[in-house]
């Protein structure tokens, strides 16, 4: 389970959830792409499909099937839905674990923040995509989200840096992993843009090769 985190809202996280579940669909491999963030909860807004049923079902023993849905325009790739009304406490890590073994891939949208929403999936995953643009307020708190990583025992395996193609240097050493792709502002149909495909493409076979 690979985790998409970072500790501003708007640095792209969902964007890169979806961006990437798409390029491993093209991969020929099956992606589950879960919407963790409860309280504001638009993977499936993004991906548009239905927000119902969600994880919810999953927390409630339901089968994973149940709640998981197909993007009309991704290949391999489901989606399961977060219900903005049902709390972190219990129910969010029951439903996620469940997910951990339902396919090639699982791919998280993490909450923002370093409080206890966002530290659940971060516990639960087994590894941890830091998402973050250039922008000095939005690094400083994915540094906080990196911390709360190394706390939780979850291993950094890299960064996206989104809406850009030039990265700043220093980025690797003041996150704690490699940048392992730039993805340039596609503006608002971004999945659409080519080069934003191809750099979730790359995105994508760089954490192949890190066999993830």
């Amino acid at each position: 389970m690979l985790a998409i985190a970072g500790g501003k809202g708007g640095c792209g996280k969902t964007t890169t959830t979806l961006g990437l579940a798409g390029a491993l669909g093209r991969m020929r491999r099956s992606v589950l792409a879960a919407d963790a963030d409860v309280d504001m909860p638009d993977l499936h807004h993004l991906a548009n499909v239905d927000g119902t049923p969600n994880l919810s079902a999953v927390a409630n023993g339901e089968a994973v099937e149940i709640a998981t849905h197909p993007p009309p325009t991704l290949s391999g790739v489901e989606v399961v839905p977060a219900p903005q009304s049902m709390g972190n406490s219990v129910h969010l890590p029951s439903a996620l674990s469940r997910l951990a073994d339902a396919t090639d891939h699982v791919l998280v949208d993490c909450p923002a923040g370093a409080g206890p929403d966002a530290a659940t999936p971060l516990r639960l995953a087994d590894h941890v995509l830091l998402v973050t643009t250039t922008d000095p307020a939005c690094l400083r708190d994915t540094v906080k989200t990196a911390a709360m990583a190394r706390a939780l025992g979850t291993t950094i395996v890299g960064v996206a840096l989104t809406r850009t193609e030039n990265p700043p240097t220093g980025i690797e050493r003041l996150l704690g992993g490699p940048v392992l792709a730039s993805i340039p502002d596609g503006g608002v149909a971004v999945l659409s843009d080519e080069s934003v495909r191809r750099a979730y493409d790359r995105l994508a076979s760089a954490l192949l090769t890190k066999h993830l």
